[in-house]
């Protein structure tokens, strides 16, 4: 399995129409990850993502300490473990083994890219000026990693309380951006 660099400049194509994703982190020694949905692009060059990370889930704690993470992208294939990742703690559970999902070392980062998902996003948290008051960290992507061995993959899409969409065909229309 061979992942190939994406280009900064270009991360934004992959996260701004919003799909769930599954956020990795790192701490003694413990790997965790958990479903999220409420996340956007804040910036395009150098990359950046809001996300909130609640501080009930298990990971808020080591992703403010080590101040890290992966952002993975999974395909609509994945969305049965995504769901189950999300319904439960990383505090009494070792996600990865009890779903499937296989941790890959990243380049820059202790917590790890997931080999199923079709892109990974490796980050360092730039800003918490708003963590305390929303739980919203400011992530800065360092490296993006595509799997090209998967071909146009479809994206879950979170609709509220158990319902998601998939991305559909694409469509391609003139734009004046690069």
């Amino acid at each position: 399995m061979a992942f190939r660099e994406r280009a900064l400049s270009r991360v934004y194509q992959l996260i701004e129409p919003g799909p769930v994703v599954l956020l990795t982190t790192a701490s003694r020694g413990h790997s965790n990850v958990m479903t999220m949905s409420w996340h956007m692009m804040a910036e395009f060059e150098p990359p950046l993502i809001a996300c909130v990370v609640s501080e009930a889930n298990f990971s808020f704690a080591a992703l403010h300490s080590t101040r890290e993470a992966v952002i993975a992208i999974p395909a609509s294939n994945l969305a049965d473990a995504v769901v189950k990742v999300g319904n439960c703690s990383g505090r009494n559970n070792d996600k990865f083994k009890r779903f499937g999902l296989t941790p890959l070392p990243a380049s820059q980062l202790r917590a790890p890219l997931i080999k199923e998902c079709f892109c990974n996003l490796e980050c360092r948290v730039a800003d918490t000026r708003m963590v305390r008051r929303y739980n919203l960290f400011i992530l800065q992507v360092m490296r993006a990693w595509i799997d090209p061995a998967q071909k146009d993959p479809r994206t879950l899409h979170h609709r509220g309380y158990g319902s998601f969409a998939v991305d559909g065909a694409t469509v391609r229309m003139k734009s004046k951006m690069r």
